[in-house]
């Protein structure tokens, strides 16, 4: 699917066609996940793109109208094309571009594929409906649907000699802090989908368990109680996945930074205004999303935990 020449990778017109079709998918879907994936050099920003588009198309089957026996079925057809994927089976005419895009990124880059069975089996969960009494049970749910998604990114970006193990764990972290921020973003659209991922036990706690089906919290809730909760919860995952930058090189650095960077400024609003995400979803305008990705490349953030991380060795 692709020859060396000089020491650069050319790649074949199908399998340059399969990879803009994913970068394409990937810019007009994530635009939060493209903000970060542009600051990467052509062969991980390709690569990356191929595991959304794969990635996505498992989400949408999730997400959308079939039944769920349909659904199930869809979802183990894909976890066989990710088989052949595995195998080393996908030629590149195939006609799937996702496909072929995806096979050509795990030959030139060690890509724990896995993750993406661990996204299938979380999409599952939704599938089935499944609801979570704990946070030590959500975390399974985020693991899966989150954290894979970290783990499978490292494959891409590599890491410091001997720091694998490490950067893994805090990947993991990183994705569950992403994932939670994206559940309190979206607790309306999900309870209208009739999903709730908050555990139980938090619900109860602060007198929400009748759910979010409206612009106004639960009566007699303490919903800005609830909210400011989780969001505490987040930020300190945030805090520990983001020990993960120093053992990335300077552009994959920078595009987890940009990618959690913007999160991290939806929980900053969302803790500012917790009604809001209540009234519909909550954003960032571009210029401080482009704010976030120049800041990412600076470098300020990974030198601000290097600084963190030194002072805690000593």
């Amino acid at each position: 699917m692709s020859r060396t020449v000089e020491g650069q990778a050319q790649l074949s017109a199908p399998v340059m066609a399969a990879y803009s079709y994913c970068e394409a998918v990937t810019g007009q879907q994530a635009r939060n996940f493209a903000y970060g994936i542009r600051l990467l050099p052509a062969d991980k920003r390709q690569a990356m793109s191929a595991l959304y588009a794969f990635s996505r198309r498992v989400d949408d089957i999730g997400d959308g109208e079939l039944a769920p026996d349909v659904k199930q079925t869809r979802l183990e057809s894909t976890r066989d094309l990710l088989g052949r994927v595995r195998a080393g089976e996908i030629e590149e005419d195939d006609t799937d571009p996702v496909a072929v895009a995806l096979a050509d990124a795990a030959r030139r880059f060690p890509i724990p594929l896995g993750g993406l069975d661990e996204l299938i089996d979380g999409v599952l969960m939704d599938v089935h409906e499944e609801t979570y009494e704990t946070w030590d049970d959500l975390k399974i749910y985020c693991r899966c649907v989150a954290g894979a998604i970290g783990r499978l990114s490292l494959g891409i970006f590599g890491t410091e000699s001997g720091s694998t193990d490490k950067a893994f764990d805090y990947a993991d972290t990183l994705g569950l802090a992403l994932q939670l921020t994206n559940i309190l973003r979206d607790v309306r659209e999900d309870a209208g989908n009739g999903r709730t991922y908050l555990p139980a036990d938090d619900l109860a706690k602060f007198g929400c368990s009748a759910g979010f089906h409206s612009s106004t919290p639960p009566p007699g809730s303490d919903f800005t109680g609830l909210v400011h909760f989780e969001v505490r919860r987040a930020r300190a995952l945030f805090a520990e996945g983001y020990r993960l930058l120093p053992l990335l090189d300077r552009r994959s650095g920078a595009c987890v930074a940009a990618m959690a960077g913007i999160y991290r400024r939806l929980l900053d609003r969302i803790e500012r205004d917790p009604e809001a995400v209540l009234r519909g979803r909550v954003s960032l305008p571009g210029r401080e999303k482009a704010y976030v990705a120049v800041r990412g490349l600076s470098g300020l953030d990974t030198r601000h935990i290097s600084r963190q991380t030194a002072r805690r060795r000593a």
